[in-house]
């Protein structure tokens, strides 16, 4: 339905998307609440709205617009309460009131056509008027760039994210290159700016559209993993996209590289190309590692065996010949890794290095890529460990590191825990910082999932030969006998699993219906069985999937567990963001680094700290929704509450079930895992794997036996294409 009424009070608005909450008055006199997308409306105005009417459970009736369209204030008071309602620089309501009073309803006309009128109003001179009539040019320009915009399908939200940034210009510069968009403004990709294109009559064979899908789909093997492509590849997909010829899209990747825009490399005989950017910082890291990785001056005085020997007395501990091995390599070289399964004697290891360089006198700093990783880091070594994130110190409002190589980190070693987790800008950014001769100490599960980010940098140290490795093999912990440790180095083994059915901590139960298995999964987190090692499922048991879609899939997955773990009542407010509704009490998850968002860590009984960021896989709790500012708050590992803004509800998903991909880095109490079924390219060894090294108490398979076989000989997994190896191999 459509309502028409002149604006009497903007009651909010938030600037970044335009959402505002207005009161509006019709003809009859009533007064109207309006919500919607309406950045330019203004006090006084006329406006007409279509939408539907809704009732807010907690203010009452308002009117939902969908869309709105302006008219001129219509009255004399309507004109002046428009032109003071601090939209335009200068203008107050005397001078609202002088200027109108001296031009009548003829004033916004004047305004636009005539501007330097303005000194004939008592009190205006002429460097006055030139103020005041810039800033309602630049009101009115917005305007017109919005409402052009929207004629070729462009939303408010990304109409003034593109006159912020390319200003009254901003529709002379999309239609000379709309694909400027990828590149200029953030959220922003090339399908978007291809229907843009479309829309203002762009040829589909111009060479910015060419050069636009090739940077494009190098940019989706980002986020596949990959730094970079194969050219024959390349060309068959970038081809596909732009649904152009191979003639074409070849000459275009060529004459990018000759630009320098992309680079050409050979890996393993095969030609690759990729953004200049990722083998930037491909060829950099080669380069810090090689510098790094050079033995350090030893003290003459401290023997570390001799140091090792008193620790083992210290800790009534006898290390095996490989966590020897590891032990005297960190404190000989510049540069190792420490690779090894659970219960393989990792955290033992760490607690010898970090204690013989407190000997030795070296400053040694503990980092991880996630919050919880950080937070097991910390709890295993008996001192702090912090996110690399949180070391390398995000400058305020930035997604660029106060730590880099004008400002690098005072420690003389960073050792690296869960780092088979870093993918290559977050490498880049560590080395950047460190100064030579700091040494660096890698420690990670080379058997896990791949990082999510591009890049594949521990497999790639340990693949050059270059960078000294200590594989552990041997299961030292007391928790050795552990099913959950066994079955998880017989996967890795290619060996079918211990299912004695003896072991409370590794249960496999056989649901060959998938509806079945979806019954299960909500009953035994709801604690309807007695066959879960925990009084509290809620926060022990954390569900994995290996997909996202499916019946047993982490979208449906979630819905059904927030249906009975945290269903609607009355006192629960909750917002509806796409497909999904959050509601007060729910489990969710950060699903992109946010550098900017800002947190309070909740302390007892000292003041509370204040930090930004948070990053791809953090969990936590939504702890308040309001509807009437537009924010919800979640509360992180139970200690950081960050305020979301209702636009920034794509960062989020619900977390009841996580993908085994996300949940690398963290690790549960329990972990149940659906195994019925999928695509081959997912159902494989190291992500079984991966799934069954999360748990520390409990593993619970619900599911298929010749699906668990099947995952456990299918070795086939897919290639990340990257370059850091052969430039560490063959040079830089």
């Amino acid at each position: 339905m459509e309502i028409e009424g002149i604006i009497k009070t903007i009651v909010y608005r938030n600037e970044d998307n335009g959402y505002t909450v207005l009161e509006l008055v019709d003809d009859s006199g009533d007064e109207i609440v309006v919500v919607g997308s309406m950045p330019l409306a203004s006090v006084g105005e006329k406006i007409i709205a279509e939408g539907d009417y809704v009732e807010h459970r907690a203010y009452g009736l308002q009117f939902r617009a969908q869309s709105s369209r302006t008219k001129a204030p219509a009255t004399l008071s309507a004109l002046i309460s428009y032109l003071s309602c601090g939209l335009i620089k200068g203008v107050g309501e005397a001078t609202a009131q002088n200027i109108v009073a001296t031009f009548g309803m003829e004033t916004l006309d004047i305004l636009e056509n005539d501007p330097m009128r303005l000194s004939e109003v008592p009190g205006i001179g002429p460097a006055r008027a030139r103020t005041i009539a810039a800033s309602f040019m630049l009101r009115r320009d917005m305007r017109d760039v919005m409402l052009a915009l929207s004629e070729y399908g462009v939303s408010v939200a990304q109409a003034m994210k593109l006159y912020k940034i390319y200003g009254a210009m901003c529709l002379a510069k999309l239609k000379e290159n709309p694909y400027r968009l990828v590149e200029d403004v953030e959220g922003i990709g090339f399908k978007t700016a291809d229907n843009l294109a479309q829309n203002l009559g762009i040829e589909k064979d111009s060479p910015y559209r060419l050069r636009a899908g090739i940077k494009y789909t190098l940019s989706w093997a980002m986020h596949e993993g990959h730094t970079c492509l194969p050219y024959d590849k390349l060309v068959e997909v970038a081809a596909e996209i732009l649904g152009a010829e191979i003639l074409p899209v070849e000459k275009t990747i060529d004459d990018m590289v000759m630009s320098r825009e992309l680079s050409n490399k050979v890996i393993d005989g095969e030609p690759c190309i990729a953004l200049h950017v990722m083998d930037h910082m491909e060829r950099e890291c080669a380069k810090f590692l090689s510098l790094l990785n050079r033995p350090p001056v030893q003290s003459p005085f401290y023997s570390i065996e001799d140091g090792i020997n008193s620790l083992e007395k210290e800790f009534n501990i006898e290390l095996a010949p490989s966590q020897r091995e590891a032990v005297l390599s960190a404190l000989t070289n510049g540069v190792m890794v420490i690779t090894g399964g659970p219960g393989t004697g990792k955290t033992t290891i760490l607690k010898f290095i970090i204690r013989l360089f407190d000997k030795i006198g070296i400053e040694c700093e503990l980092c991880a890529p996630t919050g919880r990783a950080a937070k097991r880091m910390s709890e295993a070594a008996g001192r702090e460990a912090r996110t690399i994130h949180r070391m390398l110190e995000l400058g305020y409002g930035k997604e660029e590191f106060m730590r880099n190589s004008e400002n690098t980190l005072d420690a003389d070693a960073i050792i690296v825990d869960e780092a088979s987790m870093v993918d290559i800008r977050l490498m880049h950014a560590l080395l950047r910082a460190l100064n030579m001769g700091t040494r660096l100490i890698m420690v990670g599960d080379a058997d896990q999932l791949p990082p999510v980010g591009a890049g594949n940098v521990l497999h790639d140290m340990i693949k050059s030969s270059v960078i000294p490795v200590t594989r552990l093999t041997d299961i030292f912990r007391q928790s050795e006998r552990s099913a959950i440790v066994t079955n998880a180095h017989r996967i890795n083994m290619g060996k079918s699993l211990e299912l004695s059915g003896k072991s409370p901590d590794f249960i496999f139960e056989e649901i060959q219906n998938v509806d079945m298995a979806v019954k299960r999964i909500v009953a035994l987190c709801m604690g309807k069985t007695n066959k879960l090692l925990t009084d509290d499922t809620l926060k022990d048991v954390q569900v994995l999937s290996p997909m996202k879609k499916g019946e047993t899939g982490v979208n449906n997955l979630n819905a059904k567990l927030q249906q009975a773990l945290n269903p609607p009542e009355r006192k629960k407010r909750e917002r509806k963001y796409s497909d999904v509704v959050f509601r007060e009490g729910d489990k969710v998850m950060q699903t992109k680094n946010n550098y900017r968002i800002e947190w309070k860590k909740i302390c007892r009984g000292r003041d509370s700290e204040y930090g930004e960021g948070v990053y791809n896989g953090d969990m936590g709790t939504i702890m308040r929704i309001d509807n009437d500012a537009q924010t919800m708050q979640v509360l992180f590992d139970d200690e950081r509450l960050a305020t979301y803004e209702f636009s920034m509800l794509d960062e989020l998903s619900l977390a009841y079930c996580v993908s085994v991909h996300k949940s690398q880095g963290s690790e549960f109490p329990i972990v149940i895992l659906p195994l019925l079924g999928g695509p081959p390219m997912l159902m494989t060894r190291n992500l079984l794997y991966t799934a069954v090294t999360r748990a520390r108490a409990q593993v619970y398979i619900i599911g298929r036996e010749y699906c668990v076989k099947n995952m456990i000989n299918n070795t086939n997994v897919k290639k990340r294409y990257s370059v850091m190896a052969d430039y560490l191999k063959y040079g830089y």
